[in-house]
């Protein structure tokens, strides 16, 4: 009965064991229903039957963002931390109860794939946290919209629905996302949308981005791309100097990709095209004037109208500036004459000339400058055959290094004359197609064209004439000498002064002295060149055919003195 009466301290815990579910059943860690008792300023008293009372604060029974609806007499659940603390309470946790009762949804809605609701609640590095009725999980900033976005406080302490893309219960892990939510909506309104829309048709929508190639427009819950190709059929540089972001405008439907949901838009194909008729409107040979729109290292593209541009090759922008950037010879915006070289409407090309559109120095260098006259310049280049003289209009001239000077060689010659340096020539030759003008230094000396310019031709002498020259000037080169008294002025190479080589030298000539020589040819000034080498063997030749020949028998020496003979007594 002692026993019975005053229980011994371990007949104590063995019956306060029982109460609370036996040793292996025990509350702590296990969610278990209990009824509020009470409320006191912002903490929940909550009797679950132990043998005191818990306290749990109120924000524990709201979701983040709303109030808590609790009220004296609620039955709610709990999650037992502890039996008892170190005040004789017990611990305990709505929050961990609404966890684990979350974590068991959550990982059947994860298998089955379905969306969960939650609200956005706080901002971490990375991203967001969200309450998934008790579960907190993790939202990375690039799944929050399809798009960025910049400012989150609209979506926060708000439900809505969310997917789940990854979860680790033991690690405690839930990653979800609320732009797969979106694209999946969007994608159902897309292909509903869609199937509405039809190539070639007009319908309105509203600007909603703009790029450098272009503007997404939003045909009222899909995009389509307005390509700044199709934006007008002038040139546009960029999508904003037509449009601007929010603009409502009418476009039509150029293509429709219904297997990648893609819609091409144009704007300018509501507009009459330019280019019918262009042929009619521009036909080759005719003048005109345009705007220079853009500048490549090719040449310039010219506006001759809104939507219609012609490209001027480098080729054709200049008589006498060549291999030059375009951009040295126009500027972007100015006003040029252009040529219809060439119109290609299919292709929507039409090739211009600008310097067509002036008159070609090269005829007018022509007209003003025959053949024969004396102009003046500087030396600005000097090349290994000649030089290149600058001449009025912007044109060059050449001295090729055989006209530079007489009696020396052409590297000798070239060695005379400076960059820079002015000189006067003589017009030799004028190629106006290949744009060619041959000159000659030379033939400013005396010995040059007879006074007036006259040509050898004009004088009356002829290739295989013989005539008698007068020498004017020896040199070691050769002789400068004259036909007849006031004829046309030569040269006779050292070479060319007769057959032995004791013949062929200059200093046994005087001047004054007189001879015969036969003219052989004409330089390109029609100067005349003679040679007395040449004469003598032609004098030879017919001595030959005429007398005899050595076949016969007689020597060269009795044909040659039968010839003298016969001159002589003739």
């Amino acid at each position: 009965m002692a026993s019975t009466a005053f229980p011994s301290r371990d007949d104590f815990a063995a019956l306060l064991n029982d109460s609370l579910g036996g040793e292996d059943g025990g509350f702590e860690g296990r969610v278990v229903k209990g009824t509020v008792t009470a409320i006191e300023n912002d903490l929940a008293v909550i009797d679950v039957g132990l043998k005191s009372e818990g306290r749990v604060p109120l924000r524990e029974f709201a979701m983040p963002g709303q109030k808590a609806d609790i009220k004296v007499g609620d039955e709610v659940e709990v999650y037992v931390d502890r039996v008892e603390n170190a005040h004789g309470e017990a611990m305990l946790s709505r929050d961990r109860a609404r966890r684990e009762a979350a974590w068991d949804k959550l990982e059947a809605e994860f298998t089955e794939s379905a969306r969960v609701e939650g609200v956005i609640f706080g901002r971490v590095k990375g991203g967001f946290t969200v309450d998934l009725d008790g579960a907190v999980a993790f939202l990375p900033g690039s799944q929050v919209d399809i798009r960025p976005v910049r400012d989150v406080t609209p979506l926060m302490d708000i439900p809505q629905p969310f997917q789940i893309l990854k979860m680790d219960r033991r690690r405690g892990n839930i990653v979800v996302s609320r732009r797969a939510i979106l694209e999946e909506t969007r994608a159902e309104q897309r292909s509903g949308l869609i199937q509405t829309l039809a190539e070639g048709q007009i319908i309105e929508g509203v600007v909603k981005n703009i790029t450098d190639y272009g503007a997404f427009v939003d045909l009222g819950g899909i995009d389509g791309l307005l390509h700044v190709t199709d934006l007008s059929y002038k040139r546009i540089n960029h999508p904003n100097e037509m449009i601007n972001i929010g603009d409502t405008v009418r476009v039509q439907i150029i293509r429709i990709n219904r297997d990648t949901q893609r819609i091409s838009l144009g704007m300018k194909q509501l507009e009459s095209d330019p280019w019918e008729g262009a042929s009619a409107k521009y036909p080759v040979g005719a003048k005109l004037s345009g705007r220079v729109t853009n500048i490549t290292e090719y040449g310039a593209f010219v506006e001759l109208e809104p939507g219609i541009e012609g490209l001027v090759h480098v080729s054709e922008m200049s008589w006498t500036k060549k291999n030059v950037h375009p951009g040295k010879i126009v500027s972007t915006s100015q006003e040029v004459d252009v040529i219809v070289l060439e119109v290609d409407p299919e292709k929507r090309r039409i090739s211009l000339g600008l310097k067509q559109a002036i008159s070609n120095p090269w005829d007018s260098f022509a007209e003003r400058h025959p053949i024969g006259s004396v102009v003046e310049g500087e030396v600005k280049n000097a090349t290994e055959f000649g030089l290149f003289i600058g001449l009025d209009g912007d044109v060059d001239g050449m001295v090729h290094m055989s006209d530079i000077a007489w009696g020396i060689s052409g590297e000798d010659a070239l060695a005379l004359h400076r960059k820079g340096e002015t000189v006067q020539a003589v017009v030799l030759d004028i190629d106006v197609e290949k744009e060619r003008i041959s000159l000659g230094i030379k033939q400013m000396e005396r010995g040059g064209p007879a006074a007036g310019g006259t040509s050898a031709a004009a004088a009356g002498l002829n290739r295989n004439q013989t005539v008698t020259v007068t020498v004017l000037e020896v040199r070691d080169g050769g002789l400068e000498v004259q036909a007849g008294e006031d004829g046309a002025t030569g040269f006779i190479k050292r070479s060319d002064l007769g057959r032995d080589r004791d013949e062929q030298r200059s200093e046994r000539f005087q001047v004054g002295q007189k001879f015969d020589a036969l003219v052989i040819g004409f330089d390109r000034a029609k100067k005349p060149n003679f040679s007395v080498k040449a004469l003598q063997i032609s004098e030879e030749k017919q001595a030959v055919a005429q007398y005899g020949s050595s076949d016969s028998g007689a020597s060269l020496g009795d044909i040659l003195g039968e010839a003298l003979k016969a001159k002589n007594e003739g």
